[in-house]
């Protein structure tokens, strides 16, 4: 019965997302914002036309960058684990009792008695004294591990998806009040996406929506702002 139990109890953690969950928050969220923005501040200056123009535009660049930037920096975090994980396998293999007593001085740190902790370290480093390691000395797991094709792919989609929503926007609204529709379907989509990425990663929803809807409507009323004082898209 005991096993049964055991089998049967898996709990839902979402730690395990937070590798695609932050890069697709980030880029839909970013294409929301910087597409409507610029939207709204063409808008203040110009006409339809060019709004959809420095829109279309937008998306494309946008995605892009998202997908470089997203994918360097990932890259730079894989590359950085690599070679703590290479460090880690040679001292090993230079004194492996050392990093014995290491790996039960950090489980000692953590509360358990000493002899028990050395039990534990000799146990996990008789079966994979690396992954014992790279787990607990250099607080690497798997659901955490950079990914950067994975990070950039999602931030470039997301970027795209999120950006077409305020573009597709500013073509339906009647012209005269194309800032105006554009700027509170916006925000909707903001407040959308953060109850989306807050249900998501199991957090309060109330203040991820806040959040995003308040930052997004700082960046266009900014952006607004821009085109209406200078009659020009500065970005």
């Amino acid at each position: 019965m005991e096993a049964v139990m055991e089998r049967n109890h898996r709990e839902e953690h979402y730690v395990a997302r937070v590798g695609w969950l932050r890069a697709a928050v980030l880029g839909a969220n970013d294409g929301i914002v910087s597409t409507a923005s610029l939207i709204v501040g063409v808008a203040a200056a110009s006409g339809r036309a060019e709004v959809l123009i420095a829109g279309a535009a937008g998306l494309a660049a946008g995605a892009l960058s998202m997908a470089a930037g997203e994918y360097v920096s990932v890259s730079s975090q894989s590359d950085t684990e690599a070679a703590d994980i290479t460090r880690e396998r040679a001292e090993i293999a230079a004194d492996p009792e050392e990093e014995l007593r290491a790996l039960a001085g950090i489980y000692e740190d953590r509360g358990v008695p000493p002899a028990l902790a050395r039990q534990v370290a000799e146990a996990l480093h008789a079966k994979d004294p690396l992954a014992a390691h790279v787990r607990d000395e250099l607080g690497i797991f798997e659901h955490t591990e950079a990914r950067p094709l994975l990070a950039a792919g999602a931030s470039a989609l997301t970027f795209a998806v999120g950006a077409a929503l305020p573009l597709a926007a500013a073509a339906l609204a009647p012209e005269p009040q194309l800032s105006l529709w554009v700027t509170s379907l916006s925000l909707v989509f903001l407040a959308l996406l953060g109850a989306v990425g807050a249900r998501a990663g199991g957090a309060g929803i109330s203040r991820a929506v806040l959040r995003v809807t308040f930052w997004g409507a700082v960046a266009m009323a900014v952006t607004w702002a821009v085109g209406r004082v200078f009659g020009a898209v500065m970005v």
